[in-house]
């Protein structure tokens, strides 16, 4: 039997069931406190982008819900489990993240990359097999990167990298998604490539979400939920236009703008006017 990409059943539910949540969080670098005392969410096939000014928090967020920081207080959940006490094996069939910058080992071709998904389905008691080597196939395919599969990871554009990375996680058969900057060094077409490889995910694949992103119009565009956040908090959650306010945008960004409806996808628009500290 052909093996598929798992995804989760997208029948509507009157309440979403929480699948990732942070309660009461702090985070800490050492003796900086990086975020305390947070709240969040992330709700069945949601698409959320978390959004804010350089340090406050974003990234450290992330890295927290992705089990790469440990919180100092608090905890995070995972399906109803705290994820510190959940196997790594377990969570990594059900909970992908990509970091900043990844990293792949010098040489590696991407289909070695995107094979490295099917690890947390290995044992001793079960190794590869062309159920393995069809799921692999099919993220190559999906992503458009089979004419790819050969060539060296460190050989690519940073387009081209990032879809490779997505291809792995797809592989991997997680349907709970953590992108960290996915756009970041990339030029405007190839962020706009990756963001609607992942728009994509989410919905034909019923992927849940949630991705750090600097550019609030994109934010608007692809996300259905932003969490706005300041100092390490969450100052605000709710859809594009609840979030992108004017004032918002004053007490969270120092900025002076103004909010359009952008004329491509109907969603709110931001033009700055100037820094107003």
């Amino acid at each position: 039997m052909t093996a598929t990409l798992a995804h989760p059943d997208l029948r509507s539910s009157a309440t979403p069931r929480v699948r990732l949540a942070a309660e009461q969080v702090r985070l800490a670098y050492g003796e900086h406190v990086v975020v305390d005392g947070l709240d969040l969410e992330l709700t069945d096939g949601s698409f959320t982008a978390i959004v804010g000014p350089n340090g406050c928090g974003k990234s450290t967020l992330l890295r927290a819900l992705g089990r790469l920081l440990r919180p100092t207080s608090g905890q995070v959940v995972l399906d109803g489990r705290p994820i510190a006490k959940t196997p790594t094996r377990e969570v990594a069939r059900v909970l992908g993240m990509l970091p900043q910058t990844p990293i792949a080992p010098e040489g590696l071709t991407v289909a070695d990359l995107v094979a490295r998904g099917r690890h947390p389905h290995q044992s001793w008691l079960r190794q590869w097999s062309r159920d393995d080597e069809d799921v692999v196939a099919e993220a190559l395919r999906w992503t458009d990167m089979e004419e790819f599969a050969d060539r060296p990871v460190d050989a690519l554009s940073g387009g081209q990298r990032q879809r490779a990375w997505i291809s792995m996680a797809l592989a991997q058969g997680t349907d709970l998604l953590l992108l960290d900057e996915p756009t970041t060094y990339l030029d405007l077409s190839h962020q706009i490539d990756v963001l609607e490889l992942v728009a994509r995910l989410h919905a034909e694949r019923g992927r849940t979400v949630a991705v750090v992103l600097h550019d609030l119009n994109l934010a608007a565009r692809y996300a259905h939920r932003l969490v706005a956040m300041k100092d390490g908090v969450v100052v605000a959650a709710g859809t594009p236009a609840e979030v992108l306010t004017e004032q918002l945008l004053a007490d969270v960004f120092d900025l002076e703008a103004r909010v359009i409806t952008d004329p491509v996808s109907g969603t709110p628009m931001v033009v700055p006017v100037r820094r107003l500290r």
